[in-house]
This record gives structure tokens, C-alpha cells and sequence, in this order.
């Protein structure tokens, strides 16, 4: 039995998140895998994913694995399975990998991205892929505060209310918010996400941003562990999985755009 690992990117707007639902719920990127699986090969298949995307979220480099009896060379593995796939759904890469793997477990860190159109009118052509603000933000404010993030705490203040997590506390290695033009990109590279943190994250710089919020007044939140006191919940569509690594590299090492600094002392290899 190979244990199979996939590279994949993805437009969510047409899926109900990337975890199987009742089918009566939509479309969900695992189902989608899941079947085209089994019409290449008539093998049922359960995947492994590193990271369970919301409804509306993307990814550019989400990573599953899954068991399977299949002979099919792993080189060939992305054009079968892209011949069946609808084209918001790509494999990028195939390859076999250790029966001890699992895309879920093995992780070290993900990097996500959040776009922010702060334009008046909204831009037609990234209206799917980010969150439109029409009011200025303060970008300088915002900056001040990924600050106060960075680093290893109890994010329940930044966790979906009613969370089962066992444990909220997080590290984040980066959190960074730049500006090109009316687009505004934050950043986020962690060990791991609790529930929506991403886009609760993204929500309270934006109150910062528009002044409801003072920078200085993160530490109090996160202190607080009270998800009232964050900012409202982003909408998914402006998120991005874009990397899921598994070497313990710094993330400095590989994004041009991340400049290394002490919290990634914070690695654990």
C-alpha cells in the first residue's frame, strides 16, 4: 500500500470548505478528490489534508495524503487526475512518501495570506480574492500591531467562538501587513491555525486600521482571552493557504518578501 502525497492549488468560491460534508450541504474539495480517485482507479480513497479550508477559502499550496493500491507512476499522477478534476482545482504535484507521513501531523508551518482591496470601488477582477474597504486604512497603525501578534501566546481571543480546540496557544513566526497601491496584503506564518484565527486576525487590524481599535491595545486582548474584544471575522474569500512546509525551514529561507527575525528561533525541528 503506497501512501501517496498531492501538492494542490484551488479556488474556493464554489465549495463548502475542503472537509466532506453531507452532500446536501455543496460541493467540497475532499469529495471532489475523493471521486476522481475512485473514477481513475474504482478505489475508494480517504485523504489527509493539512489544513481543513472554510467555505470560500483558497489555497495555492494545500497538501493532502492518502493510502492507496494504485500502480499509476507518481509523475503521472497530476495530468490523470487534472483531466478529471473541475479547473478551479489543480494537482500541482505527486509523489510517494513515507508510510509514517501525514499531512496533518508533519507540518512545521503554513504560511497564509490575506488580501484587502482598500480602493473606493471595489476592483472587478479580485473582487472573489480579497476584502474590499472603502474607507482608508491606516496601514502604519496596522503594521504596529502584527508586532504585538508575533510570537507564542493563547490566541482564544482570536479563535471562533465555541472552539473545541484542547489548547489555544499558537506561535506566530509572522505576522506581516504591506501595502502596493490600493491592495493590502497581510501575512500570517505559524505552526499552526486555530478556527478562523486567520481571519479574526485580519478583521482587528482592520478595526485598527479604521481607528476603532489602538495597536497598544492588542496585549489586552490576547490577555483577555475574550473573542469579543477581537475585530469581526474577515470574509473567507480574501484568504489563501499558500504554503504548508515540512522541512523546518525558516520561512525567511524560502519567501523573498519575509525577513528573518527572533521568533523564528521558535522553530522546533
Amino acid at each position: 500500500m503506497r501512501n501517496i502525497l498531492l501538492r494542490l492549488a484551488y479556488d474556493g468560491t464554489n465549495y463548502h470548505g475542503f472537509q466532506s460534508q453531507p452532500e446536501e450541504h455543496g460541493r467540497t474539495i475532499q469529495r471532489e478528490l475523493e471521486r476522481a480517485w475512485k473514477k481513475l482507479f474504482a478505489e475508494e480513497i480517504k485523504v489527509v489534508t493539512a489544513g481543513r479550508t472554510d467555505t470560500g477559502v483558497h489555497a495555492a499550496g494545500q497538501v493532502i495524503n492518502f493510502r492507496s493500491e494504485a500502480r499509476i507512476p507518481q509523475e503521472k499522477i497530476p495530468k490523470a487526475m487534472n483531466s478529471i478534476l473541475a479547473y478551479d482545482i489543480r494537482i500541482l504535484e505527486a509523489r510517494d512518501v513515507s508510510a509514517k507521513f501525514n499531512a496533518r501531523r508533519n507540518a512545521k508551518w503554513k504560511r497564509y495570506d490575506y488580501r484587502i482591496d482598500n480602493g473606493r470601488i471595489p476592483d472587478v477582477f479580485t473582487r472573489l480574492y480579497s476584502l474590499h474597504v472603502p474607507v482608508p486604512l491606516n496601514v502604519e497603525n496596522m503594521q504596529i500591531a502584527t508586532s504585538y501578534l508575533e510570537g507564542k501566546h493563547n490566541f482564544r481571543a482570536f479563535a471562533a467562538a465555541g472552539s473545541s480546540a484542547k489548547s489555544f496557544v499558537r506561535t506566530l513566526y509572522h505576522c506581516k501587513v504591506r501595502q502596493q497601491g490600493e491592495q493590502i496584503l497581510v501575512t500570517c506564518i505559524g505552526d499552526a491555525f486555530l478556527y478562523n484565527m486567520v481571519r479574526i486576525i485580519v478583521g482587528t487590524l482592520v478595526y485598527i486600521g479604521l481607528g476603532k481599535i489602538l495597536p497598544e491595545d492588542i496585549p489586552e486582548i490576547i490577555g483577555s482571552r475574550d473573542r469579543t474584544r477581537a475585530g469581526k471575522t474577515a470574509s473567507a474569500g480574501g484568504l489563501t493557504l499558500s504554503l504548508v512546509n515540512y522541512d523546518g525551514s525558516k520561512p525567511s529561507e524560502i519567501f523573498a518578501d519575509i525577513e528573518e527575525n527572533h521568533i523564528e528561533e521558535l522553530l522546533i525541528y
